[in-house]
């Protein structure tokens, strides 16, 4: 298998592994400061949050590596930014 499938794979499951851990940590949490049991609704709603967080941010963590990588960021055209000193 290639190493970037594995690479990928492997993020992906750590990135499942703590989702799931900090579902179960919030829950317990809830639990602790008094807010009542859960529904199972309630427990769908947290780990679809937490679960969208984690992708959300490693997805623009991502990219953000990758338009570095690829130097895109060196591209942008900031002639026209109010707060730039050298005026062309």
């Amino acid at each position: 298998m290639n190493r970037r499938v594995v690479r990928l794979l492997a993020s992906v499951v750590i990135a499942t592994v703590i989702a799931a851990a900090m579902t179960w940590g919030v829950g317990l949490a809830w639990t602790a400061i008094g807010g009542g049991a859960m529904s199972l609704h309630g427990w769908i709603a947290l780990t679809l949050g937490i679960a969208g967080t984690v992708a959300l941010s490693w997805l623009l963590m991502g990219l953000a590596f990758k338009s570095d990588r690829e130097g895109w960021d060196d591209q942008v055209d900031n002639r026209f930014d109010p707060g730039r000193k050298d005026k062309n």
